[in-house]
């Protein structure tokens, strides 16, 4: 049986590790929108191919930003109303903090 603190110890790591909400910019100049825990290493997923089936076929260039969250489940209403948004849109969020993205899509 495991120890109790070495348990204690796992949850503070995993709770340590939290969602983001990333924006890469594509060979086609277009903005694609994710959500990971490791953003560097899901852009290499995504560069190398074995991302998203968009990415795929649009290579991405360059992580343009990443915005930290509480959960998966924040994350993931950042990334749909953030896909909601226009392409001018979208990159006024780069250079932001997550307090001003939050403000700009939830008002």
């Amino acid at each position: 049986m495991t120890n109790p603190s070495r348990r204690a110890h796992a949850a503070r790591l995993l709770a340590a590790k939290r969602w983001y909400v990333y924006l890469l910019w594509c060979r086609n100049g277009a903005i694609y929108t994710g959500i990971a825990r490791d953003v560097p290493a899901r852009f290499a997923q995504h560069a190398a191919g074995t991302g998203a089936r968009y990415t795929r076929a649009n290579p991405p260039v360059e992580i343009l930003a990443r915005f930290r969250c509480a959960n998966q489940s924040e994350a993931s209403r950042w990334e749909a109303a953030i896909k909601r948004l226009s392409a001018t849109d979208k990159r006024r969020l780069v250079g932001r903090t997550g307090v001003a993205v939050r403000k700009v899509l939830f008002g």
